[in-house]
């Protein structure tokens, strides 16, 4: 049992991001952890974490031992809750993690009921456009969205993922709709240097646009806020801006070229073998929110539909 018990508390180091504040989170000092993780690793014969006083990090050993810890705990807290009738009870904390804007607007304002539903549980939300390691982070629950190659991660389609061109009526005004692909060379286009190249799909097969505009930002948020204040052509998703295509505050900018079907709202998760309560109700939740015809999408099936 106290083998069991220093896996738990690594877990929880690991998930928390620090000793102290696993400490807070099990009711233990953080030199009650400190000692309990030296035990855990005098034990194996490696070291599973870089301590210092700010922050931790997992060793290449730690990685893979923190994998397989998840497995090991989670199917422990499934047998118990099947054991007892509680296998749709949520507990603990579970770390998501998910794109900026995306979490912000279709993420956050759905926290609570799924909150209310299940009491027991915290909900850490890591928002960030960067790309996120979810076992050295400690990430229970990833969206993404993207055409999903990695085969080491299990991964839950929840929505379509509709991108496509788009501008407001001002601009376009002042400097002309393309007509063309090669008219985009022509004109202001919005991304991060993330976003570049912007790979699109045509009437003839996949096209690839490399976006050399005067704005530079690492920041989804500020292309956001810049092509709806009419600076350039942005390539965007309509969960982010289907209100404004609606609207008429932007227009959709050639209508035959757009991201791949292959793109979607994903969820995705480390373990291929057991899956947590939590994580499973919480991707269950969001996949009722969302699915193959999201609430975003309305209004745009001639957009969405077209191309």
């Amino acid at each position: 049992m106290s083998a069991f018990n220093d896996m738990e508390i690594f877990a929880r180091v690991v998930t928390a991001g620090s000793l102290s504040a696993a400490g807070r989170e099990l009711g233990l000092s953080p030199a009650v952890v400190s000692k309990r993780l030296k035990r855990l690793e005098d034990r194996l014969g490696t070291r599973l974490l870089q301590r210092t006083t700010r922050q931790i990090a997992l060793t290449e050993a730690g990685r893979d031992f923190n994998e397989r810890v998840i497995q090991i705990l989670a199917s422990i807290d499934e047998a118990e809750g099947f054991a007892s009738g509680r296998s749709d009870v949520a507990r603990g904390t579970l770390k998501v993690s998910a794109p900026t804007t995306f979490g912000r607007l279709h993420i956050a304002p759905y926290l609570g009921p799924f909150l209310g539903a299940h009491p027991g549980l915290t909900v850490n939300l890591v928002l960030s456009d960067d790309f996120v390691d979810l076992v050295r982070e400690g990430i229970d629950v990833s969206i993404r969205i993207a055409e999903l190659t990695d085969s080491s991660l299990v991964a839950r389609r929840l929505a379509p993922n509709h991108r496509l061109l788009c501008a407001t009526p001002a601009y376009l005004a002042t400097h002309g709709e393309p007509r063309t692909i090669a008219d985009l060379s022509r004109h202001t286009l919005l991304a991060t240097a993330g976003q570049d190249p912007w790979r699109l799909e045509g009437p003839s097969g996949p096209v690839t646009v490399h976006v050399e505009g005067r704005l530079r930002t690492n920041s989804n948020e500020v292309v956001r806020e810049a092509v709806f204040a009419g600076l350039g052509i942005a390539f965007r998703s309509t969960w982010d801006v289907g209100p404004e295509l609606r609207s008429g505050q932007l227009a959709h900018v050639l209508p035959a070229y757009r991201a791949s079907r292959r793109v979607a709202v994903h969820a995705v998760y480390p373990s291929r073998r057991f899956l947590a309560a939590k994580v499973r109700l919480f991707i269950d939740y969001l996949g009722s929110l969302y699915g193959e015809h999201p609430a975003w999408d309305q209004g745009l099936e001639g957009i969405v539909g077209s191309g």
